[in-house]
């Protein structure tokens, strides 16, 4: 596969809590120079990002990030917040103990109302595979299928594990047309981005992908 068809479904991302904005403008200048998907980035950088690209790239952002037991109304007004400061994508995380709980009537409706603050913005769903059963997940595919969201994600990147083949082809064998998948955290080579994509990955939220590129450039 070619690296631009690659880089093409990449969130060129980077979430830590240290970051400063000299790095998320670094990480805005490579998203356009290696025309990835999208940036993704933390919140309180949206509006700086959105004026600094001015629609080169599209900026993403994360709601209830990285643990997800936010309340609904705090995760609907950092969604509301994050659109109205230029974020065209937006990265939720479900609240994991109403899957433990099986309050998936919860789970649907807080995705459904995020949706409607989203309006025609897409909307992503991390469910943080490396904490769910098999059962859970495919529970998951349904709730997000369901409650109208246009991605499926397996995770946060800042728990236990990050994203795994089997995990994306459990996705694509219990999503419909309607939803896609984004693999996240841990995707480290072309070689594995390429296997993803394969198996049904419409988006990857890494750094790396950007970073082993510039150090082959540079001759590293």
């Amino acid at each position: 596969m070619d690296r631009k068809e690659i880089f093409a479904k990449v969130d060129h991302t980077l979430l830590a809590q240290t970051a400063t904005w000299e790095e998320i403008r670094q990480i805005c200048d490579d998203a356009v120079t290696y025309a990835a998907a999208s940036v993704c980035i933390p919140p309180s950088y949206v509006k700086q990002a959105a004026e600094y690209l001015a629609g080169k790239v599209k900026v993403c952002t994360v709601i209830g990030f990285p643990n997800g037991y936010h309340t609904t109304a705090v995760k609907e007004f950092e969604t509301m917040d994050a659109i109205v400061n230029g974020a065209e994508e937006i990265d939720m995380v479900i609240n994991l103990g109403w899957v433990k709980e099986n309050r998936f009537d919860k789970i649907e409706g807080e995705i459904r109302l995020l949706k409607n603050v989203c309006g025609n913005k897409i909307l992503k769903v991390i469910i943080e595979t490396c904490l769910l059963t098999e059962e859970e997940k495919i529970k998951m595919c349904e709730i997000v299928i369901n409650a109208g969201a246009d991605f499926i994600k397996t995770s946060t990147g800042f728990s236990t594990s990050g994203a795994t083949f089997a995990d994306v082809a459990l996705f694509a064998k219990h999503v419909g047309a309607n939803v896609k998948i984004k693999a996240a955290g841990g995707i480290s080579s072309f070689e594995d981005a390429e296997e993803f994509i394969r198996l049904g990955a419409d988006r990857l939220g890494t750094s790396r992908l950007v970073k082993l590129a510039k150090s082959e450039m540079n001759g590293e």
